[in-house]
């Protein structure tokens, strides 16, 4: 039981870290200068990689639900 615990941690934590890079990845498309005043590219860094996080978390939380829902599906019947 305690080993399941264990894998179910390591998996949560590499999917989160994955789907963060894909998140950060795909902000690289969005145009942020546009949005950025001058002086301020530090802030503008933070509120890149806090949105990355976000994005990424929620979409790992997703697919981490998805996958516990689905092997709960046989105890139905």
């Amino acid at each position: 039981m305690e080993a399941m615990i264990g894998q179910t941690a390591l998996i949560s934590i590499i999917s989160h870290i994955f789907f963060t890079g894909v998140a950060f990845y795909a902000l690289r498309a969005v145009m942020f200068e546009k949005w950025i005043r001058k002086q301020h590219v530090l802030q503008a860094q933070i509120l890149y990689i806090f949105l990355s996080i976000a994005i990424g978390t929620a979409v790992s939380t997703f697919f981490l639900n998805i996958s516990s829902w689905s092997r709960q599906l046989p105890y139905l019947f």
